[in-house]
């Protein structure tokens, strides 16, 4: 939190982007993590621009449904997050014509000051033994972003109300 208050001091015309892993039972490792999360959030309020939220149970599920890791690992569990932030980001460091920057981001995801938490999903996430058999349509992966089991925070996206979404594809787009 205090990190977070002194970039915002410093860079305060620069937007800040922040992802913020929440901690799980089943991989934690110190009693404090759920306190030093609810305490940290709040700062997230007012510090930063655009937060997107990911939890370390739902990445621990995808590790193993997924990726066929009997106990995934804080590496196994950081890789997958690695993944999905480089991704989210792809735009912002390449140019691309159907790229967005980061104030789009904040602009048309949240469009209110304090309402710019996100939820992000991924897909497809599969293991390197299945990649080269699964050919998957636009269509395909376009529905499984919306399925419970491919989503970063454990929530479901199918109930619930949504001001706002953006999908990001990667590979060789043409725009219309």
């Amino acid at each position: 939190s205090l990190l977070l208050e002194r970039l915002s001091v410093d860079y305060g015309k620069k937007s800040k982007l922040d992802f913020c892993v929440y901690p799980s039972p089943q991989v934690s490792t110190a009693v404090v993590e759920p306190y030093n999360s609810v305490l940290s959030t709040h700062s997230l309020l007012e510090h930063t621009d655009v937060a997107f939220m990911l939890d370390n149970e739902a990445i621990y599920d995808i590790c193993k449904r997924a990726l066929d890791i009997d106990r995934p690992t804080y590496t196994n569990l950081n890789r997958l997050v690695a993944q999905v932030i480089s991704s989210l980001t792809t735009s912002l460091r390449f140019d691309g014509a159907l790229n967005v920057d980061i104030t789009e981001f904040q602009t048309n995801l949240g469009p209110y000051p304090r309402i710019h938490f996100m939820l992000c999903s991924y897909a497809p996430v599969i293991s390197a033994e299945k990649a080269y058999h699964e050919q998957l349509t636009v269509a395909e992966i376009t529905n499984s972003v919306f399925e419970p089991a491919n989503m970063m925070a454990k929530c479901d996206p199918r109930h619930g109300k949504y001001m706002a979404c953006c999908f990001m594809y990667r590979g060789d787009v043409v725009p219309k």
